[in-house]
C-alpha cells in the first residue's frame, strides 16, 4: 500500500510540484492550500507523513500552528516544515512545536525526497522486529525501541521520531563521543549540522522540564556529544 503524504502549502505551482515529485516515487499525495481545510481532512484521516509550509494563506504562523496541533494528535507522526524562511529562529520555533525536520523551497527535489525518506525510515525503524528487544537502561534513561517510549527517573517523555532516533544515537555508547555526521548517520539524519545543534538543545530542554539538573548529554566543543550515564 502506498505511503501517504499530505502537502499543505498556499502556493499552487510549489505545491503541485511537490505533488507530482512525490506521487512519480509512488506516494499517494493530498494537498492543501490552508490549515483549516488540511485540519480538517487529517481530523478524519491522518496521513503517514505532513509536508508543512510555515505561511498558510493570511496565517503568517498558520503553519506552527498545524504542526503544534498534529502533534498533539499523533506524537509519531514524521511532520517536514517547509518555508520561504531561512532564519535560525524560524527552524528552532518549528523543531521545538514537534516537527522532525525544517528544509526551505529553494532545497532541490532530490534532496527534499532524500530527507522524506529518511523520515520513513526513522518511522519505520521504531516497528521493524529486529529492532525490538529489551529496553535500552542507562542509568536514569529508559528507552523502549518497541513501545517507542522514553522515561528519564520513571518520568515519561514526549518525543517526536526524530528526537527519539538521536537520543537513541547517543545513549547506544555512554561516553563516547558522537560527532555530527555520526549522529546522523545513526538516526538516520540528512540535515545540516545547525539542526543537529537544534535537537540537541531541544532534547536538553525535554529533560531540563522534568529534572532541572539534567546535564547527561554533554557538549564536546569541537567535537560533538556524548551521553554521561549519572545516577
Amino acid at each position: 500500500m502506498a505511503r501517504r503524504i499530505a502537502v499543505i502549502e498556499d502556493e499552487p505551482a510549489i505545491r503541485d510540484n511537490l505533488r507530482d515529485a512525490l506521487a512519480r516515487q509512488g506516494f499517494e499525495v493530498s494537498t492543501f492550500g490552508n490549515r483549516p481545510e488540511a485540519q480538517q481532512a487529517m481530523q478524519i484521516r491522518l496521513p503517514d507523513m505532513a509536508i508543512i509550509d510555515i505561511g498558510l494563506a493570511d496565517e503568517p504562523d498558520g503553519g506552527f500552528e498545524l504542526c503544534r496541533w498534529l502533534r498533539e494528535k499523533a506524537p509519531a507522526l514524521p511532520i517536514l516544515m517547509l518555508s520561504a524562511r531561512d532564519s535560525e529562529i524560524d527552524i528552532v520555533s518549528g523543531l521545538r512545536l514537534g516537527a522532525d525536520d525544517y528544509v526551505t523551497k529553494n532545497v532541490s527535489l532530490p534532496h527534499l525526497l532524500a530527507r522524506v525518506t529518511a523520515l520513513f525510515r526513522r518511522a519505520d525503524a521504531v516497528a521493524q522486529p529486529s529492532q525490538q528487544g529489551e529496553p535500552m537502561i542507562r542509568g536514569p534513561l529508559r528507552l523502549d525501541v518497541a513501545r517507542f517510549e522514553a522515561t528519564w527517573r520513571s518520568e515519561p517523555i514526549a518525543l517526536t521520531v526524530t528526537e527519539f532516533w538521536m537520543l537513541h544515537a547517543l545513549a547506544m555508547h555512554p561516553g563516547h563521543v558522537r560527532d555530527r555526521e555520526a549522529l546522523m548517520r545513526e538516526a538516520n539524519l540528512v540535515v545540516d549540522d545547525q539542526t543537529v545543534t537544534s535537537y540537541v538543545k531541544r532534547l536538553r530542554r525535554k529533560f531540563e522540564a522534568i529534572d532541572k539538573d539534567f546535564d547527561a548529554i554533554e557538549t564536546v566543543y569541537g567535537l560533538g556529544y556524548r551521553f554521561l550515564v549519572r545516577e
